[in-house]
């Protein structure tokens, strides 16, 4: 298992605007590349769960979380089955005026990635879906 804090990404919105983002299925949802056959289950008033097929390196892995949202401090992902299965980690948000400081803390295994790859894989992945968000947050305050 290995632990990683991953801080210091900003969005340049609000954080108010961030959780309107994060709700908005059509939205969010669409913003992140490479998905298909994506499902999502609600489990309670602030529990979901998120299924899809996510294209690596050529190929198609089945994914699902379960996410406990705390609005507006942040979530907590619990990776049910893919490359992250049993890890644990939290995104929060910090207000920072008309920005959102995003932090993300964890403890992160993986039955398919090496522990000495881990970290750079589960950074990677944090960046890329940063990027996915940014631009998906940008298109998403020009609509609304």
């Amino acid at each position: 298992m290995v632990h990683i804090k991953d801080e210091g990404s900003v969005f340049d919105a609000p954080v108010e605007v961030v959780w309107k983002y994060l709700q908005a299925e059509q939205d969010h949802g669409a913003s992140h590349k490479g998905r298909r056959n994506f499902s999502r289950k609600e489990l309670g008033p602030n529990m979901v769960e998120l299924a899809w097929e996510q294209e690596t390196d050529g190929k198609w892995v089945k994914s699902a979380n379960r996410l406990t949202f705390l609005a507006p401090v942040g979530f907590s992902v619990e990776p049910l089955e893919g490359p992250l299965a049993g890890s644990k980690f939290y995104n929060f948000y910090t207000p920072k005026g008309h920005k959102t400081e995003v932090t993300v803390v964890g403890e992160y295994t993986s039955k398919v990635i090496p522990e000495a790859q881990l970290h750079q894989a589960v950074m990677a992945n944090n960046e890329k879906v940063f990027q996915e968000d940014t631009e998906g947050l940008r298109s998403f305050t020009a609509k609304h």
